[in-house]
This record gives structure tokens, C-alpha cells and sequence, in this order.
């Protein structure tokens, strides 16, 4: 008799928090919280009592005469869920309860869908014949998977069989009630694998079909900033954003970069945006309309002053904000982008000679490089190892630099270096590898 009560109660809660989800489809954030939190909740969204739907009440009463057991009228009524403004909460109490009946629910109902598919299949008859059956078993798949996913984001199976249904429909509409719910469990988890990997699933669905795309990756670009300013360090979402720049035009591309910039310069040492400003700086150098359509394979001006701005503002931050190494990684980027993209044709590139005056040698290139080097080799203060880590991450860069340049170019710059007395600094910010500094410094180039 218990184990029915139990399972009558967590049935009840299931089809409590279905038709929730099925009331307001526009739910955009979950959170499980205590019970005793609903009444707060209430109190700040300006009501002071649970009404109008707001709030889901199981009755005690109602448990109990389903399974078929006597009511007691002393018991009160329970709280377990709260809604408002397209807003969730899920009382932590029944989670349990919850899961161990929605995957119960979920495993059953897949179960029977496969099957009825493969009788169809064996049987040689189109789905048409099973239509109904067929369509009230597609609806409860998607109805159990969702709440299941809502309460385990990656029980992988349940992601896999929305794919199934959804794979077999041909309605736009389908596909974005998934970003809907896969944005809805990023909401309380944000590094959730499988629900970002739906997501990619679901725009190269429609990728090909979708008039409005383009709106789509925006979107896709600003969830991600938004969720990564409340997590940090988010890979997943920051590796969604990345991937997200194949499906970008040049237009949004540009537009990107400048939307990032000042995010970037808030959070200098989170390296992730650092990586996706490159990703969005090889889409440019990717692009057939950057060129300059001559013979030569030169980049016309606009690229050229993208980079450029972009290394001017990298070596502004970088004096900036002391000792970052995400900075000087970002740096090193650009560094070879000049070398891969600009050095190679600058004397026959056809953009504006005037333009790029300043960058039109290896020399003048270096000379900029080497005076940054001198900026931030002045250890000014002894107490912060900021300073010391400056000087060696810039010490490094410039040895960097060397192995990465042509041939001739990377003599050139050795020879600079050891004008410049590099070896000194560098055993000065980093005596414990002094043997390796002198080895670099000493050997020639290969």
C-alpha cells in the first residue's frame, strides 16, 4: 500500500509539472528551491498570496483518495511548484520523486514508440496506418523527455529521442521549441554538454531551410555572453559561440568583433573570448571578399586596419593590465596573422600604401614589437610579481617571435635582441631559467 502511495504521488507531481510546462510554453528559467522560498517569491513579484495560477498546490487529500486510501482532513496543503512572469521553481523535496517517475514514464513510453515503429516497418505499411497510435505515442515521448531532461540536462537517450521524432518533421516551428527548451535547462545549467550539442543539432537542421538564420546565430552570440557573465570560464558555451562563426557573415562577423570588444576588456584574463575573437578574426582572413581579387594575394584595407586595431588595442591592454597572460597569447595570434597574411605580399599587396606606412617592413614591425618589450621589462615594483611576470611573458613573446619568422627575418630580429641586451632582462625577471635563455639566445637560427 505505501509503494502505491508513492508511486500515485509521484505520478500526480509529473502530471503537476506537465501541465505547467504545457500552460506556459514561454518558461525561460528554472531553479529548485525550498518550499518555504515560494511565499518570498510571491512577496517580490508583488503578491502577497500564492493566486491565479502562480502557484501549482498538490492536496494531500487528492493523493490519497487516488490510490484509494482514507483522507484525513487535518492535512494541509503542500507546496511544490511556483509560476510567474515565465519563471519556474521546483521544490527541492520532490525532486527525487520527480525523477524516478518522469524517467520511469519516459523508458516505457520510448520503448513503445520504437517498437510501434518497427512493427510498421516490418509490416511494410506507412506510418498512416498507425497514425493515431503513432501520433499520441510521439506527443508523450516529447511530453516525458522534456520534464526528465529538466531534471537530468544530460541523460543523453532522452536528448536522442527528441531527435528521432523531431528528425521526421518538416515544421520550423518544431525545431525552435527546442532552442526553447534546451535554453530553458541551460538556465540552471550552464555547462550542460548535451543540451549545447542539441542546440548546434538543431540549427544545422534548419540551416538550409531558415530564412531567418542570421537572427538566429545573433541570438545564439548574445545567449552566450549572457551566460557566460554569469559563469565563468564556461568552454561549452564559449565553444558554441566559436562554432556559431561558420554560419556568420562577413557583416556579423565585423559587427562581433566590436559587440565582444568590451566584454573582452572586462575580463582579460578569460582566455575563452580571446580564442573566439580569433576564430572571428581567421573567418575575415577566410572570407573570398576580403582579397583584393588581383594577382597578388593581398587583403584589401578594410582587413587590414581590422587587424591592426586589434593590435594596437591588444598592446593598450597589455600595458594596461600587468602580468596577463591571456593578453600575450592573444599577441602571439596576431603576430603570425602578420607574418602568414601580410609579410609574405606586402612589397606587391594592392591595399592603400598609405595605410599601412607603418607596418610596410619587418624592421618597423619589429622596432614596435621591441619597444613594448622595453615597456614591460621595468620591474617597478618589488612587493607584486605582476611586474616580473610582465617582463618574462614579454621576453618570451619576443623569443617566440624569432623561431616564428622567415629565415632571414628571425637573424634579423636575433641580431636586435642581443643589441638590446634581452639575455640580461630575461635572467633578471627569470633567474631559474637562466640556462634556457642563454641557449636561445646563443643558438643559430635554423
Amino acid at each position: 500500500m505505501e509503494e502505491s502511495y508513492s508511486e500515485g504521488r509521484a505520478l500526480n507531481l509529473l502530471n503537476q509539472l506537465e501541465e505547467i510546462l504545457e500552460s506556459d510554453p514561454l518558461i525561460d528559467e528554472v531553479g529548485f528551491i525550498h518550499s518555504s522560498q515560494f511565499s518570498m517569491l510571491d512577496e517580490e513579484a508583488g503578491s502577497s498570496l500564492p493566486s491565479s495560477g502562480n502557484v501549482v498546490l498538490e492536496s494531500v487529500d487528492s493523493i490519497l483518495s487516488s490510490v484509494g486510501l482514507p483522507i484525513d482532513a487535518s492535512k494541509q496543503e503542500n507546496l511544490h511548484f511556483w509560476n510567474r512572469d515565465h519563471k519556474l521553481g521546483i521544490a527541492t523535496h520532490v525532486l527525487l520523486q520527480l525523477y524516478k517517475a518522469a524517467k520511469h514514464e519516459f523508458i516505457t513510453t520510448i520503448r513503445q514508440y520504437k517498437a510501434l515503429s518497427n512493427q510498421s516497418a516490418e509490416v511494410g505499411k506507412s506510418r498512416s496506418s498507425f497514425s493515431t497510435p503513432y501520433q499520441n505515442l510521439e506527443s508523450t515521448v516529447m511530453r516525458h523527455s522534456r520534464s526528465l531532461l529538466l531534471l537530468s540536462p544530460d541523460f543523453l537517450t532522452a536528448w536522442n529521442s527528441r531527435k528521432l521524432v523531431i528528425s521526421k518533421k518538416h515544421q520550423l516551428s518544431i525545431f525552435l521549441d527546442e532552442l526553447l527548451l534546451s535554453a530553458l535547462v541551460l538556465s540552471y545549467s550552464p555547462k550542460s554538454e548535451q543540451a549545447w550539442n542539441h542546440r548546434r543539432w538543431v540549427i544545422k537542421s534548419i540551416s538550409g531551410t531558415c530564412s531567418s538564420l542570421q537572427d538566429i546565430v545573433r541570438k545564439e552570440s548574445e545567449l552566450v555572453e549572457k551566460i557566460a557573465e554569469r559563469t565563468k570560464m564556461n568552454y561549452r558555451a564559449w565553444n558554441h559561440r566559436c562554432w556559431l562563426v561558420s554560419y556568420m557573415t562577413r557583416e556579423q562577423v565585423l559587427d562581433e568583433l566590436k559587440k565582444s570588444k568590451h566584454w573582452a576588456g572586462l575580463h582579460i584574463a578569460d582566455n575563452c573570448c580571446f580564442h573566439y575573437r580569433r576564430r572571428l578574426l581567421l573567418r575575415i582572413f577566410a572570407c573570398p571578399s576580403c582579397m583584393t581579387g588581383t594577382a597578388s594575394s593581398g587583403y584589401d584595407a578594410e582587413t587590414f586596419q581590422v587587424w591592426k586595431d586589434e593590435l594596437d588595442w591588444n598592446e593598450t591592454l597589455i600595458k594596461q593590465y600587468v602580468g596577463r597572460e591571456a593578453l600575450w597569447l592573444h599577441r602571439r595570434f596576431l603576430s603570425l596573422c602578420w607574418i602568414k597574411y601580410f609579410l609574405t605580399d606586402f612589397h606587391e599587396a594592392s591595399y592603400s600604401k598609405d595605410e599601412i606606412s607603418t607596418y610596410s617592413s619587418f624592421a618597423t614591425f619589429l622596432n614596435n614589437e621591441l619597444g613594448l618589450l622595453k615597456s614591460c621589462s621595468t620591474i617597478v615594483d618589488g612587493v607584486f610579481e605582476d611586474f616580473e611576470t610582465q617582463a618574462m611573458y614579454s621576453a618570451s613573446y619576443m623569443l617566440w617571435l624569432k623561431m616564428q619568422a622567415p629565415k632571414p627575418l628571425g637573424i634579423q630580429l636575433l641580431e636586435m635582441l642581443r643589441g638590446d641586451d634581452l639575455k640580461n632582462m630575461l635572467n633578471k625577471s627569470c633567474p631559474e631559467r637562466s640556462s634556457l635563455w642563454s641557449s636561445l639566445m646563443s643558438e643559430t637560427y635554423p
